[in-house]
């Protein structure tokens, strides 16, 4: 099968609201879809990315709802996003994070510099300095020159990193390019959020599901045939995968790899423009057409989402505390 590197990210936040103002007026993302989650339609669900919503450039947020975490098997799990920005630019953003009260770190590695912080639920976020090419969104405040241009990758923690390397490599046909300690990185041939780093490093306790957990990383397939193909493939491998699930923007399905991490491969199209106008991504609330008679009920009982009808301004709650 052919992966096209990574489609887009899900987790899970505490306050849309503060999510909202980290990931959209501090670090310059645009919000290209507001929505429910599907199966639970009194539920938000915002998606950010670039400009358009391109594959590779997505990260998406629903609430996490329940008063305490509760835990998951022993298994994989993502531990840290990597967005990719402008080589020059990383005095810029430890100048912005370090404006809004996020601390950051410096460091080096595969021969390139990146910084390192948490989102307000404590979510690993990585700045990768990386020439990549994009459609950045600069309608936050964020010059062109300094915004993020897309996903790098992800870091992914298994029990067996050697297992789902060779996933990775005879699945989805990325490439070992380097190792450093404990990390090994593979490499697909994308244009955008081609890199997965995988960790030898395996929970000694069950992962806690909650604000700041990451629920799956999913992978770009060009269409419905590449999709059901890659399904069937993977089935032979003895692993069980979901039916194929319509997302509106693009059709799912879901496994869990080798590792125990939930990965998902989601097709690039219809795309976010398929019910707005590319103009207006992210500017309503829109529902798929079978929910779209319950818009009313839905409307009354979702919460309401604050900081998506405010400005542009850079919001005291834009950091980390």
């Amino acid at each position: 099968m052919t992966i096209r590197g990574l489609h887009h990210v899900t987790a899970f936040t505490e306050s849309l609201d503060r999510n909202l103002s980290f990931y959209r007026e501090l670090l310059g993302l645009r919000l290209v879809k507001r929505t429910v989650a599907y199966d639970d339609p009194y539920t938000h669900h915002l998606y950010y990315g670039d400009a358009t919503g391109a594959p590779g450039t997505v990260v998406t947020f629903s609430p996490w709802s329940d008063d305490e975490d509760v835990e998951q098997p022993v298994g994989g799990t993502v531990t840290t996003l990597s967005f990719a920005v402008p080589p020059t630019s990383l005095g810029y953003w430890t100048d912005r994070l370090a404006a809004h009260g996020v601390e950051t770190e410096r460091t080096e590695r595969f021969d390139r510099s990146v910084l390192s912080f948490t989102d307000p639920d404590g979510l690993p976020l990585e700045l990768v300095a990386a020439d990549v090419p994009g459609d950045p969104w600069d309608g936050e405040g964020v010059p062109t020159k300094y915004a993020v241009r897309g996903l790098f990758g992800v870091t992914l923690a298994v029990p067996d990193a050697e297992e789902t390397g060779t996933f990775l490599e005879d699945s989805f046909g990325y490439v070992l390019v380097g190792e450093d300690d404990e990390r090994l990185r593979y490499r697909s041939e994308a244009r955008v959020g081609a890199v997965i780093d995988v960790l030898r490093a395996p929970p000694e306790e069950a992962v806690p599901v909650g604000p700041g957990h990451v629920h799956h990383a999913a992978f770009r397939v060009e269409s419905a045939a590449d999709q059901t193909n890659a399904s069937d493939a993977i089935s032979a491998l003895g692993m069980n995968v979901s039916p194929v699930l319509n997302r509106q923007y693009f059709r799912s399905m879901y496994f869990r790899e080798p590792g125990g991490t939930v990965f998902e491969l989601a097709t690039d199209t219809p795309g976010f423009d398929v019910d707005e106008d590319p103009e207006a991504l992210g500017t309503e609330l829109m529902l798929p057409e079978w929910l779209e008679d319950r818009r009313d009920d839905i409307e009354a009982h979702l919460p309401p989402l604050l900081a998506a009808d405010e400005g542009d301004g850079e919001g005291e709650s834009a950091g980390a505390d």
